[in-house]
């Protein structure tokens, strides 16, 4: 997950995340390498944090995380 140290959503996500079962989050702080939030930008053609990644899947911000828990769909995505 891209994330910066005073995000409200990145923390949302995270709890959503602990709540979900996850117990591990890679978190890369794009506010303390400006490299690594050039990178996020080119991956993921967003410049807002967080841009959380599943695995392999672009997931999206704190809202597409929620939606995807909304429609069922995130547990399917964790468990695959």
């Amino acid at each position: 997950m891209y994330s910066t140290g005073v995000c409200p959503y990145c923390v949302r996500a995270e709890q959503l995340l602990n709540r979900k079962g996850v117990t591990s989050i890679e978190k890369i702080r794009v506010d303390l390498d400006p490299a690594r939030r050039v990178e996020m930008m080119e991956k993921t053609g967003r410049r807002t944090v967080p841009q959380i990644y599943i695995g392999d899947t672009h997931v999206g911000g704190f809202d597409d995380l929620a939606a995807l828990d909304h429609a069922g769909s995130l547990d399917v995505l964790l468990a695959g």
